[in-house]
């Protein structure tokens, strides 16, 4: 019985050390190295191309190369340095695109230029290599501000819509946007607003001031941006997407229209939404809200509660022009409105700084340029997925502006020295559409410091672009961690820099 039992301890013995040794074997085609490991193998960092891509205020980094990076094996940073980490394996929204928009004004002062500046122009916004590869735009529904009169495209009480023409855009804005697609490489994401339905479709007879467009007219103005879409895409230039109103919320002495949420919202499901589907015209973005982040998660709430106007509701686009209350803008609003509503779009339709003055521009003001920069990077750290400044160029004037509502352009034109301004804001907007193209997936990159702000996106070419920006008044030294290895860099005082990573 002993030997008997001896002879079973023994077997047990045995089978457990196979067991064991069975378990321990490596697996055909599976490595048992970290993650870290296999990730750090598809972005090969030991044979990879890399550059720091530099803009700082007073001096001459503008999009300046100024550094390539040397990783090395990760040292646990410290509580007491600026440590930025990416992870290139955590992905989230799609990018669309990053883009400005064609105004009147800018159409105009653009064919005030020499022909060679109208070239330098158009390359410096559109083309990727040469310039800053914008592929993102939007244009207005006949006038706004920023045109130099009021306008519409059809005679004053035509309801009908039976004198409809885009007659008035053929002279500068058509030809304007026609160039830039061209410059874009014949494609551009378009999308159109309006700032007021004629006059005499609005409770106080007026495109200015407000007012409310009466219920009667209803369908007739629903009827008019298919006109428009129509008419626009007879010229060779396609219509991307609509936003049902510029600002529905806000009085102002130029072109403006009230809504409340749930006016937009009935005239989204029961007017624009099926006028489109019945024309054909089914595919069409439409954006709601088009106004400040203060008040968007409750106008998304409103409109994409309701399941017949949600259906209709590609997006929701803001505005960052909320800070006049405080002086504090709202980006957490748009992170609530991306966690209640996943599956919508959210962008950036507008944002300029206001009350244009020379100084600012000629003292290179840190505040113009680094509010573009807070924005972009905390709007795509909250889930947006395109990115839309205001005019794409301006005079020397701030304007043409109707109203004298003058304010900056990242680029201005003077119409009487021919001299072209890429200002400082030009070249922080470039730190993101040159290298974050339309396609990549914004990935996870997160600053341990304050004093550092960061985004990043993965490209569909496997290439990472990550934008670290500096507000303050030092330099600061910091680690780039990614897979496992770190880099060591130096953000200059109010600067911004775009590090590219990618297979060689």
């Amino acid at each position: 019985m002993q030997l008997m039992n001896l002879y079973f301890n023994i077997k047990t013995i045995q089978f457990i050390g196979l067991l064991l040794f069975i378990c321990c074997m490596p697996i055909k085609g599976i490595s048992h190295t970290s993650q870290e490991h296999n990730i750090s193998k598809v972005l090969n960092l030991k044979s990879i191309k890399t550059a720091v891509y530099t803009t700082a205020h007073h001096s001459d980094l503008k999009l300046t190369v100024t550094d390539s990076l040397k990783f090395q094996e990760l040292k646990q940073p410290l509580e007491t340095a600026a440590s930025i980490i990416v992870d290139s394996s955590k992905e989230f929204q799609t990018f669309l695109g990053i883009g400005g928009a064609l105004t009147d004004a800018s159409a105009e002062t653009f064919y005030k230029l020499s022909k060679s500046n109208q070239k330098r122009f158009l390359e410096a916004y559109y083309n990727q290599e040469k310039g800053i590869g914008y592929s993102l735009a939007r244009t207005s529904i006949h006038s706004c501000d920023f045109s130099t009169s009021s306008y519409t495209y059809i005679d004053e009480g035509d309801s009908a819509l039976a004198t409809f023409s885009i007659e008035h855009d053929k002279k500068y804005r058509i030809p304007f946007i026609k160039k830039a697609i061209e410059a874009a490489g014949g494609k551009l994401t378009l999308y159109a607003s309006p700032w007021s339905p004629p006059a005499f479709m609005k409770s106080n007879k007026s495109m200015l001031n407000g007012g409310k467009l009466l219920p009667e007219f209803y369908q007739s103005w629903a009827n008019y941006y298919v006109k428009f879409i129509k008419s626009y895409e007879a010229e060779g230039i396609p219509v991307w997407g609509l936003t049902i109103q510029n600002e529905p919320l806000a009085v102002q002495r130029w072109e403006s229209c009230i809504y409340t949420a749930e006016e937009e919202r009935d005239f989204l499901k029961n007017y624009l939404g099926p006028t489109l589907q019945k024309e054909g015209l089914g595919s069409i973005k439409n954006i709601v809200w088009d106004h400040n982040r203060d008040l968007l998660f409750q106008r998304a709430n409103v409109i994409l509660n309701d399941p017949k106007a949600a259906k209709y509701a590609w997006g929701i686009g803001f505005h960052w022009y909320e800070d006049w209350k405080d002086g504090v803008p709202m980006y957490d609003a748009v992170k609530y409105v991306k966690e209640a509503y996943p599956d919508k779009n959210l962008i950036f339709t507008e944002g300029c700084n206001e009350s244009y003055n020379l100084e600012r521009i000629k003292n290179e003001d840190p505040k113009l340029a680094e509010r573009y920069g807070k924005s972009m990077i905390n709007d795509f750290n909250n889930g947006v997925v395109a990115w839309t400044d205001w005019n794409i160029l301006l005079d020397e004037t701030g304007g043409p502006n109707h109203v004298g509502n003058l304010c900056f352009s990242p680029v201005h034109g003077n119409t009487k020295t021919d001299e072209i301004t890429f200002t400082n804001s030009y070249y922080y907007i470039g730190h993101f559409s040159k290298f974050i193209r339309p396609g990549a997936k914004k990935i996870a990159s997160v600053s341990s410091s304050n004093a550092l702000l960061t985004t990043a996106f993965k490209n569909t070419d496997g290439s990472l672009a990550i934008v670290v920006m500096n507000s303050s008044d030092k330099n600061l030294d910091y680690s780039l961690t990614l897979q496992s290895n770190s880099a060591y860099l130096k953000a200059l005082p109010h600067s911004i820099q775009t590090i590219l990573i990618s297979n060689k």
